[in-house]
């Protein structure tokens, strides 16, 4: 063999071992079990001068592994970071061909996606102008890779967000949405709502470069994932004001988008929910133009239909339309929504759902006596009140319902929903209900007979009442619907009295 096959074939075995090398690491980093004893073995520092190696297959698969890597936890993360690896990305990120393109930003959006600090060190190392760059290749996965960075960069804070708006992103991912791959679509409007989502001012800028069009062009689109993404974007944009709001609701998607709240994907049905709830929370008409479009009985059937986190943002819903008038109220009350929410607040076991279900239920009993009648029947009271009193209750669900009860019992005179209140509601629950007895017996005479024979009378002589309280003053005019006798056999020690009178009466013998 010849001195120069010899020396050619140790390079080639050489290049055949890094090959191997490179590949053998991508490919264990893939598993979540072999990261610690990659780490522990020094990796970072075996790839990085992989990423300078001549032969471009190697560089590739060498920037693969390291955002496997940095994909799993913020230590590896942090140190390529630390490791100066960035800027070597970067700059091939602007000149290698289109699958080292794709690697490369899938690297970083691996480091960008764990906290702000880290997506802030991506920015620094001056990768936004290249992934922007990138969105105008031809090859729609390098435009994917660039956009699923931009949008981990942008999900953190809004300065993180605003750099990418400075740098040109959005119109260039407005174009790529139109793009027919659904991939690059989802990917996307997931990069735009993570954009909007911080401020009004951001969303304005999405808005203002033709986002809602585009977005509203795909909400029949039939592919799950990308339906996810864009009614993300859109509550994302509809959340920050009334005007965004009414441009998403010009936008003439209503009533079509309710029809998808029976989706099969859970995350579609969600993020509509959420959609509506954006939407309907500022403005009486807004939420009014929802219900003429169904939405109300669409929402009720929503929350019938899901269980735990997923109601959520359709409980929500029910008490932003609830809150703004009597007519929206009774809305919600006409198509099934109290008993709903009366099913949620059993049902459910986490307490920020209940405290949810609380805080709708309080807005729509709060209006008129009818509408908490309505709250009333539904037998919602005694579990608003035991979840104020339980010490096994969240503070905010505590809270939320000891405010619900207060907003219901200031409207309610349906007096058998009330009684139950006056056996176990502390004295700042009580002075409500005893309040509204007190509007009500006087001028109803069945009211005050049924009152004395369901022991509703006898209960109220036995509460202990500061001189001069409110709650005295409304036990004064209970008391004062009655004879004076009436109230004196009811009164605590009466029974008592009368047997001390018994032994000391006597008897005439004529």
């Amino acid at each position: 063999m010849s001195t120069t096959r010899q020396v050619l074939q140790v390079f080639e075995q050489y290049q055949k071992s890094r090959i191997t090398f490179v590949q053998t690491v991508a490919e264990l980093a893939s598993r979540p079990q072999n990261i610690e004893t990659l780490q522990n073995a020094g990796i970072m520092a075996l790839l990085r001068p992989l990423l300078l190696d001549v032969v471009p297959s190697i560089q590739q698969t060498a920037a693969l592994a390291l955002g496997r890597l940095a994909n799993h936890n913020d230590d590896l993360a942090e140190a390529i970071v630390k490791g100066d690896i960035l800027p070597q990305l970067v700059c091939s990120l602007a000149e290698q061909n289109r699958f080292y393109k794709k690697t490369a930003a899938f690297v970083l959006r691996a480091v960008a996606k764990h906290s702000p600090q880290l997506a802030q060190a991506v920015v620094d190392c001056g990768a936004l102008e290249p992934l922007v760059i990138c969105l105008e290749e031809f090859d729609p996965d390098v435009k994917e890779a660039a956009s699923w960075a931009l949008g981990y960069i942008a999900r953190h804070n809004a300065e993180l967000a605003q750099s990418i708006v400075d740098a040109g992103a959005v119109p260039l991912l407005i174009l790529s949405i139109q793009e027919p791959e659904l991939p690059l679509k989802r990917i996307c409007a997931s990069a735009l709502s993570d954009i909007c989502k911080h401020s009004p001012e951001l969303a304005q800028t999405v808005v203002d470069a033709g986002a809602i069009a585009h977005l509203s062009q795909l909400v029949l689109n039939p592919d799950a994932k990308l339906k996810r993404q864009v009614f993300s974007a859109l509550s994302q944009i509809a959340k920050h004001s009334v005007d965004l709001a009414e441009m998403v609701v010009e936008a003439e998607i209503f009533p079509f988008v309710l029809l998808s709240l029976k989706d099969s994907d859970e995350y579609v049905k969600k993020n509509i929910a959420m959609l509506v709830r954006e939407i309907v929370k500022h403005t009486p008409e807004l939420a009014q133009l929802i219900v003429n479009a169904g939405g109300v009985a669409a929402i009720v059937d929503y929350i019938a239909e899901t269980t735990g986190n997923t109601r959520l943002p359709g409980i929500m819903a029910l008490g932003y339309i609830a809150a703004h008038s009597e007519n929206l109220s009774m809305a919600v009350i006409v198509s099934n929504g109290v008993i709903q929410l009366a099913l949620v607040l059993s049902e459910e076991k986490e307490d920020h759902i209940k405290a949810a279900a609380a805080w709708a239920l309080g807005q729509i009993g709060r209006h008129t006596p009818e509408h908490a009648k309505s709250v009333a029947i539904a037998n919602v009271l005694p579990k608003l009140l035991n979840y104020y009193l339980s010490p096994e209750s969240s503070e905010d669900l505590q809270i939320k319902s000891k405010k619900a009860l207060k907003n219901i019992l200031q409207r309610c005179i349906h007096l058998p929903a009330l009684e139950p209140l006056l056996h176990n509601a502390p004295s700042n629950i009580l002075k409500y209900v005893v309040s509204q007895f007190s509007k009500v017996l006087p001028h109803d005479a069945k009211a005050r007979k049924l009152f004395v024979t369901s022991g509703g009378l006898k209960k109220i002589q036995e509460i202990k009442v500061e001189p001069g309280s409110s709650l005295q003053e409304y036990v004064n005019e209970i008391n004062n619907c009655y004879p004076e006798e009436i109230v004196r056999y009811y009164s605590p020690g009466y029974s008592q009295k009368l047997l001390e009178r018994i032994e000391q009466y006597q008897p005439s013998l004529e």
